[in-house]
């Protein structure tokens, strides 16, 4: 999960597994029941994990002009100090709900593609496993596109808050969702936002940003996979007919990592894009162009790669979490508790 997803881990994305070549045959007999309770627990212990690294990224993606943030551990200190423990886990209840069906969406539509893109769907193929991928990404994004854009609300209302703290005077137009001094101020709420938006804009509303996310969905699985799988192949074992667990898990947070800083741009972008509400002076953006001229002209190019450290730490560990998940099986463990 792209927590952009990211999943998003989307975003924030977590890939599952269940899509490694290496992995296929043994996956192959597990029901879809039980890789959806893998993906469910892998989202929902990643979640819960790096959240606050992702609030971090969301907040410096977001800042404009006079830096408030210098740092990821600064921001996360500040936060931690201005709103509490909790002020760092803004919006993980959206990821959290929709983390399920996300996963759902996500595995039934790449077993979809694997079985319409080639023969028996399990041989190995690069190039179909990426257009697998890729159109799993498509699908999921139905899903990832409105949980991303409750959660960056969510996420940038803390800083929002202590933006307008000095500036009282700000117009309406650029007012967040709280109001009123950062002490009393009510937070906002997902259903709130989401009840705001189909209102005022329809369906549409939530879906703000759908392009951006799509953009950077895609080339973060064109990049992992193959990299993936390459890394990956280094370290098999003809006796184990795979990898092991140790050499997987490094493989995978390496790709990870490597796919989400290269497509930090755009999660920059997407950020920008689906954030609603703006500070004093700050920019609204009518469209990824808009946003990736302005960004050019007024911050340099330099602010394409704002929160690239924090996205590097959110993934790695997200892939790392879901290979543990379903190298134990938990899902398979649970099943059998009920046969």
């Amino acid at each position: 999960m792209n927590i952009d997803s990211q999943a998003s881990f989307h975003s924030a994305a977590i890939w599952t597994i269940s899509w490694v070549p290496e992995k296929a045959e043994v996956l192959a007999e597990s029901s879809i029941t039980a890789k959806l309770i893998n993906g469910g627990v892998a989202g929902l212990v990643g979640v819960s994990c790096v959240f606050p690294i992702d609030l971090a990224k969301t907040r410096l993606q977001n800042q404009h002009g006079k830096a408030m943030y210098k740092g990821m551990i600064d921001c996360l200190m500040k936060t931690a100090r201005a709103e509490g423990f909790f002020g760092m886990y803004r919006g993980a209840a959206v990821n959290l709900t929709l983390v399920t069906p996300e996963k759902a969406i996500k595995l039934a539509a790449n077993d979809f593609f694997r079985q319409l893109l080639m023969e028996d769907g399990m041989q190995r193929n690069l190039k179909m496993e990426m257009l697998a991928g890729c159109g799993a990404g498509m699908c999921q994004v139905v899903v990832t596109s409105p949980m991303e854009m409750l959660k960056i609300q969510l996420q940038d209302a803390g800083r929002l808050a202590v933006h307008h703290q000095g500036s009282a005077s700000a117009p309406s137009a650029s007012r967040s969702y709280t109001t009123g001094s950062a002490s009393t101020h009510k937070r906002p709420s997902a259903t709130l936002i989401a009840r705001e938006l189909l209102r005022t804009q329809g369906l549409a509303g939530l879906y703000k940003g759908l392009g951006a996310t799509l953009l950077r969905d895609i080339p973060f699985s064109i990049i992992y996979f193959p990299l993936f799988a390459n890394l990956n192949h280094l370290g098999f074992n003809e006796l184990a007919g795979k990898a092991s667990f140790a050499h997987s898990f490094v493989s995978g947070c390496v790709a990870g990592s490597v796919a989400a800083v290269a497509v930090t741009p755009l999660d920059v972008l997407k950020t920008r894009i689906q954030t609603l509400k703006k500070g004093l002076g700050e920019d609204v953006y009518s469209g990824i162009t808009d946003c990736a001229r302005k960004l050019w002209i007024q911050e340099g190019p330099s602010a394409f790669m704002k929160g690239a450290g924090c996205r590097a730490l959110v993934i790695a560990p997200l892939f790392g979490i879901a290979q543990g998940v379903y190298f134990i099986g938990i899902g398979e463990r649970i099943l059998k508790c009920f046969e």
